[in-house]
């Protein structure tokens, strides 16, 4: 038997003129974490229902825990735990009622001993009588995931799962997830959230239906071509405009007040003295730096490259057609 959990092949899916998904492959092996990178629109959730057997793909093949997912579809479901964006408990149950039920639909025996051990986890133990309806939106999510998980599934899905969530539920739910990862549960998640993604063993970058890379996000990142600059500047938003005009900078990012500009043509151990060169050009034009240093790419670096690099591909073949 196939160590890959999760198997596609060529996978395409439309809606009408709209390319959902194109041309998708990529295997998960048993005990991944993988991640589906990319922004709204990208093609993760299409990708994730077609694993599930919620679509139909138009052409390539799809299986799912050596199953196919439509055939199968009932046998997958008992194999499978699924977490989507949206809170799909009972609020005018309790936690430990919500958990209850679920484990009765998948005829689970002697789920309580999981379920403690699952609540102590996500530390929800002391909140197991409170109405789902009451609870934070974080904790919403955390007890979503125990539910998915009482049944002890292979394959866990998650679709964005910490979208809206906040910043102390979300380490414990990734606590949570790479614990039970580490126990050889597989894991298949999408997320917007790039530092997320570090927590992966493999991401796919995707945009628009494509996919642009599958690899490790070390790997992914030793990849990257040219260098870095980490500036500080003020007002940084007039920085980032001055930086963009100038001839060696191929792009640059703004990740809150700090900005990244890429160099491609320069090679990482000349990057001290081009961050001396790009702050005494701000300089000269009256912007105050406080930082400007060689950084490693993030892996939000590699990704806008590279859908910058894809879209640049698009508009030649259009234009070479």
């Amino acid at each position: 038997m196939s160590d890959d959990m999760v198997r596609i092949e060529d996978a395409r899916r439309r809606y009408g003129e709209i390319r959902a998904v194109e041309r998708v492959s990529f295997a998960i092996a048993r005990g991944e974490m993988f991640g589906l990178i990319g922004p709204d629109g990208a093609g993760k959730t299409t990708t994730i229902r077609l694993v599930l057997g919620l679509l139909k793909p138009d052409a390539g093949r799809v299986t799912a825990c050596g199953l196919d997912p439509l055939a199968d579809h009932r046998a997958l479901t008992h194999r499978v735990g699924y977490l989507s964006q949206r809170f799909s408990l009972y609020g005018d149950l309790t936690v430990d009622e919500n958990i209850a039920f679920f484990a009765e639909i998948h005829g689970v025996t002697g789920w309580r001993k999981r379920r403690n051990e699952l609540l102590d986890m996500v530390r929800m133990t002391p909140f197991r009588d409170r109405l789902a309806e009451r609870l934070s939106g974080g904790m919403k999510q955390k007890l979503s995931l125990v539910c998915t998980l009482v049944h002890t599934p292979e394959l866990l899905v998650l679709d964005e799962p910490t979208t809206g969530v906040d910043p102390v539920s979300r380490r414990d739910f990734w606590r949570l997830l790479t614990r039970l990862q580490r126990d050889d549960l597989t894991v298949l998640v999408s997320t917007p959230y790039l530092d997320e993604a570090e927590r992966c063993t493999r991401v796919a970058l995707m945009d628009k239906g494509r996919l642009l890379a599958v690899d490790t996000p070390d790997t992914l990142r030793s990849a990257w071509r040219g260098t870095v600059i980490e500036i500080l500047a003020r007002p940084h938003r007039i920085a980032a405009g001055i930086l963009r005009g100038l001839p060696d900078v191929g792009d640059v990012e703004v990740f809150g007040e700090r900005l990244h500009a890429w160099m491609p043509a320069v090679d990482p151990e000349e990057g001290g003295a081009a961050a001396r060169r790009l702050a005494r050009q701000l300089r000269d034009k009256e912007v105050d730096v406080d930082l400007a240093r060689p950084t490693l790419p993030s892996l939000e670096d590699v990704f806008i490259q590279k859908i910058n690099a894809a879209a640049q591909d698009n508009a030649f073949s259009e234009v070479s057609s």
